[in-house]
């Protein structure tokens, strides 16, 4: 058998929208099946946007450039990131269950201030309750307090930022979920009562 080349076609690891990883389109009426094709679309399209802006801030960092100072969300994202100093797609850990990557994330130190930043291209509205369980998952990771640090959330969404400042009584019950639900899991795994 000769194989076909289709390497300028498809990136290797990439999966067709209709192919055999997923079957659930061969169930679809046509209306289904637009609608899950543009929101699959979607997806792909934010994780490369997320891609850029990760790249975009830290050039501007390193470069001193900015975006144009408009009202766009992608330009306020990637310029206040690069203004705060912020890294990018940091991950924040605390268990085998409980972990995630944060947008944009700066600790200052001194000022004992925590910034996490959240890009949002999807229409869906957004919710602060992802930036706290950052915010927790940070305090977990690194044995900070959240009562010592001056906490501030913000995502960017449809042209507008969403701001908001939560003190330890939104994110220790947080921590301590995380905590409790990784003992239940732990003890899950092992065969144990949880």
């Amino acid at each position: 058998m000769i194989w076909k080349d289709h390497s300028k076609d498809v990136r290797k690891g990439d999966h067709a929208f209709m192919g055999g990883s997923n079957s659930s389109w061969l169930r679809y009426d046509r209306e289904k099946l637009v609608t899950a094709y543009f929101n699959a679309a979607a997806k792909i399209e934010g994780t490369e946007k997320h891609d850029f802006a990760a790249k975009d801030i830290e050039f501007g960092k390193k470069y001193g450039f900015k975006r144009p100072r408009t009202k766009n969300t992608y330009y306020m994202y990637v310029n206040d990131g690069i203004g705060f100093r912020m890294e990018t797609e940091k991950l924040l850990y605390y268990s085998e269950f409980a972990y995630g990557w944060a947008d944009a994330i700066a600790a200052d130190d001194e000022k004992h201030i925590l910034r996490i930043h959240d890009l949002k291209t999807g229409l869906t509205p957004a919710h602060m309750e992802q930036l706290m369980i950052y915010s927790a998952l940070w305090c977990l990771d690194y044995s900070q307090k959240p009562g010592d640090w001056d906490i501030k959330l913000r995502i960017y969404q449809n042209n507008e930022i969403i701001g908001f400042e939560p003190d330890e009584k939104d994110i220790l019950p947080i921590m301590d979920q995380i905590i409790t639900n990784t003992k239940i899991l732990r003890r899950a795994k092992l065969g144990e009562e949880a």
